[in-house]
């Protein structure tokens, strides 16, 4: 007989772990406990030497689905004689456990759902063990029902009997609920709400060509039917959202499958527990309302994730189904934000379950055979991601603020990074104080004491000051800034395990070591100390801001630059105050310098003769992406050149000039866009032979283009480079916290 102790560590709570265990020790006939414990789950078992060798062995390599192993410890113990298998109630202490993302609805409750002989027939809120709410009605460590937002709701007996059963699918399932005792929804409209026939009067609704809200997993969104053109522009108007994609929900895979082009790997992650938004390609005729996705080719869809929206989408077209804010605001999520909402649509589905945090939905699309992501929010957030630089096991805790844009933050704990949510932008005052609730309340989850706080090297950012001002209200830790692109630079080598490398890293603008804006940089070295080796040549925008968003303005600047300003004037004649505004841009007035490839992107776009003016960041970059003529044969062409202070200068004016005679002869976005493409991906080629004897990487918002991306990993393929690009946290500055982390740990271990 032997007895052992087992330590297991990992996302273990929340996914069914405990019944898991305890049901295989018991047909193996052992006696012990399981329970949780702050740090994972511990048990100890009793019986003969083989059965509890089989128990660790199922740990380790059969564990339930959802569940993710750090490690599994065992060690021995004196028998103690004990008969029988128990689940305990949770340890206390300080909370070092990982923490389950929420998990998309299982087979086995959809089908539970829709079926007239189970109690639970049709009942919105069904779950169990292998999915449902976690992260975002978790409210401390452990995982039990008390430290959740389903407190409030005291299990009937039916629900109590399954809830204490081992053989039950529910065994300790803590949202777990049923329409006798759990939550309930209601309809609201016109000010006044009723729980009755609240499907059935959304679907009216819906087919009406009306706008709803639906109170979700992670806050609230606005859905309208996806094939109904007046709809779509009635909930775009609602959101002052005119021109950026929108995401669908497709009823269920055949859907999905009518909409757009589905691989094998594509299914398999809308499918998936994560169930995230995957940017798939259009079929020809694809049946949504041009609205949704204007001048697209690719459509933004994603399956039900929870039983609501299997119920709401049954014999419905496919919604539309985003996020029920105005635009580049964060997405309402509080019961007292509904008064908010119903002023975009005027009626609700909403329900009596708290969620404490808000979740947006994950957006990823597969590219270069890997799947990459563009937003990590839910059914990601906040699995954890391995550091795998050197130095990243031994660093103290770690505490990144991100970026200005696109902000998530970042706790790097025991080698592993544990980022946020998807914050948004913290130029909105709204989305800065639900950074400053959520921060505290994710450090307390995983019981973390941040020794090390990381910030961008920008002083203007609101995440550089929201760190400081941390330091300073905790007299002991320390504050180091790492700069944007060393961070995008690091954030590859922590994914890939690369001592060293040569990286491109393309965005928009990030503050560099000179205080002046960089974005288009060749950096060489490790994650502590890479070296600037080349950068592109200076763009000049009129009007700093005013020339994101009205990209003539920084093409106007470079084709005067290139050709010179009378060629200049006639493009762009039809622009006032083109004139004058050269001028001052010429004396440098109000026009400051910025190597941003991104803001090259506008350039060409502007060029090519798209619109003069956007409505978000990346409008026109996104747009040239779109009009990528296949059948359109040449290159523009880059030269590198020695520039200012031995680095190497990406110089794009022969480029600008031949696209500007493309202009005049009468060719097209298409044509243009092609060839500026295969200049950008045959520079990045050109470059690399510089550092002949380092993989290369590629990172920042621009490689999100995946025209480029695929292009880049193709070329330095076939001139026998090793290329890596980030697929585990986003490109673009969703992911420059983990990079600051990874970058801070390989700085401290110097």
């Amino acid at each position: 007989m032997k007895r052992l102790a087992v330590e297991v560590r990992g996302i273990v709570q929340g996914v069914g772990f405990r019944p898991f265990a305890a049901r295989r020790a018991m047909a193996l006939g052992l006696a012990g406990f399981v329970r949780n414990t702050p740090s994972g789950v511990e048990l100890e078992c009793e019986g003969p030497a083989e059965a509890c060798g089989a128990l660790v062995r199922a740990l380790q390599e059969d564990p339930p689905p959802g569940a993710v192993l750090f490690s599994v410890q065992a060690r021995e113990l004196p028998p103690r004689g004990e008969t029988g298998f128990r689940i305990l109630t949770s340890g206390q202490g300080a909370a070092e456990a990982a923490v389950s993302p929420d998990l998309g609805i299982c087979p086995d409750c959809a089908r539970e759902l829709f079926d007239p002989a189970d109690r639970r027939y049709r009942y919105p809120f069904i779950n169990c063990t292998a999915c449902g709410p976690r992260f975002t009605i978790l409210e401390k460590i452990p995982y039990d029902r008390a430290n959740t937002t389903m407190a409030g709701f005291q299990m009937c007996p039916q629900c109590a009997a399954e809830y204490a059963d081992p053989f039950s699918r529910r065994f300790h399932a803590q949202p777990d609920a049923c329409a006798v005792c759990g939550p309930r929804l209601t309809y609201v409209e016109g000010g006044a709400g009723t729980c009755g026939d609240v499907i059935g009067r959304f679907q009216r609704a819906i087919l009406a060509g009306g706008v709803v809200a639906v109170k979700g997993l992670g806050g609230y969104h606005l859905a309208c039917s996806a094939q109904n053109p007046a709809a779509v522009r009635r909930l775009r108007e609602a959101k002052h959202r005119y021109a950026k994609p929108l995401a669908v929900m497709a009823p269920d895979l055949a859907a999905a499958r009518a909409l757009c082009l589905v691989s094998p790997e594509e299914e398999a992650e809308l499918l998936s527990p994560r169930r995230p938004i995957v940017l798939l390609k259009k079929r020809e005729h694809c049946a949504v309302a041009p609205e949704v996705a204007p001048g697209n080719g690719r459509l933004g869809v994603m399956l039900p994730y929870t039983p609501l929206h299997l119920l709401l989408l049954e014999h419905m077209p496919p919604l539309v189904m985003t996020s029920a804010n105005l635009s580049d605001a964060p997405m309402p999520y509080r019961d007292e934000d509904l008064s908010r909402v119903l002023e975009l649509c005027g009626a609700a589905v909403t329900h009596n379950r708290p969620i404490l945090r808000r979740m947006d939905d994950s957006v990823c699309v597969f590219a270069a055979g890997q799947r990459r992501l563009f937003r990590r929010a839910r059914g990601f957030a906040p699995a954890p991601v391995p550091v795998r630089t050197g130095g990243a096991a031994q660093a103290p805790q770690l505490l990144a603020f991100g970026a200005q844009l696109k902000n998530t933050f970042c706790l790097m704990k025991d080698g592993r990074a544990y980022l946020s949510g998807h914050m948004g932008d913290l130029d909105d005052e709204e989305t800065l104080r639900f950074f400053r609730r959520e921060l505290p309340a994710f450090l307390a989850l995983f019981g973390a004491a941040p020794e090390v706080l990381v910030s961008d090297l920008h002083p203007d950012y609101a995440s550089t000051r929201l760190a400081q001002r941390y330091a300073a209200e905790h007299p002991g830790t320390r504050l180091l800034a790492v700069q944007h692109h060393q961070a995008h630079f690091a954030s590859v080598l922590a994914e890939q395990g690369l001592e060293a490398a040569a990286g491109f890293i393309f965005d928009g603008a990030g503050y560099g070591t000179d205080g002046t804006s960089w974005g288009g940089e060749l950096l060489a070295g490790t994650a502590a100390r890479p070296r600037r080796l080349g950068r592109l040549r200076p763009l000049r925008l009129p009007g700093g801001d005013a020339a994101v968003r009205e990209p003539w303005r920084a093409a106007l600047c470079a084709v005067a630059d290139a050709c010179g300003s009378e060629k200049a004037l006639s493009l762009f004649a039809g622009q006032d105050g083109a004139e004058p505004l050269l001028r001052l841009a010429a004396r440098g007035v109000c026009a400051p310098l910025s190597t941003g490839m991104g803001r090259l992107f506008d350039v060409f776009a502007a060029v090519a003769g798209l619109p003069p003016r956007v409505s978000f960041e990346g409008q026109d970059a996104m747009a040239l992406e779109q009009a990528f003529d296949d059948t359109a044969g040449g290159s523009y062409g880059f030269d590198v050149v020695s520039g200012p202070g031995g680095l190497l200068e990406f110089d794009w004016r022969e480029a600008v000039r031949c696209a500007v005679a493309d202009r005049e002869r009468g060719e097209g976005p298409g044509v243009i866009s092609a060839r500026f493409h295969r200049a950008a991906a045959g520079l990045v080629r050109a470059a690399a032979r510089e550092c002949p004897d380092l993989p290369v990487v590629l990172s920042g918002g621009v490689f999100q283009n995946l025209r480029l991306l695929e292009s880049c990993l193709s070329l330095l393929e076939q001139d026998g480079r090793k290329a890596y690009a980030n697929s585990l946290v986003p490109s673009d500055d969703g992911g420059i916290c983990y990079g600051q982390a990874a970058a801070a740990a390989a700085l401290l271990k110097e």
